[in-house]
């Protein structure tokens, strides 16, 4: 299982705010910023925090991708990069 936080800096870039203004109006650390940044867990406050901040729910900034649904992502990016048919995955 694996954590993402690709739908939390989409909706920076929706709402055109940058991490740096992010952690000023949610009041977190730089190194919980440097943690989303790698995609590693963080305390549940510091999603609230950001969610209080950003007005939204926390599946709006995260997703849990399963083994299952992770492999299926590795193996269709490996055939994109080989320029193979991926119809059957």
């Amino acid at each position: 299982m694996k954590i993402s936080y690709d739908k939390l800096w989409k909706l920076l870039i929706d709402k055109k705010i940058n991490k740096t203004q992010l952690i000023k109006m949610a009041d977190i650390s730089t190194n919980s910023m440097a943690k989303l940044g790698k995609n590693e867990t963080v305390q549940v406050e510091i999603l609230v925090k950001i969610c209080n901040a950003l007005n939204c729910n926390i599946e709006d900034i995260m997703e849990i991708i399963r083994n299952k649904d992770l492999w299926k992502a590795i193996l269709l990016e490996l055939i994109a990069k080989v320029g193979g048919n991926d119809e059957k995955i």
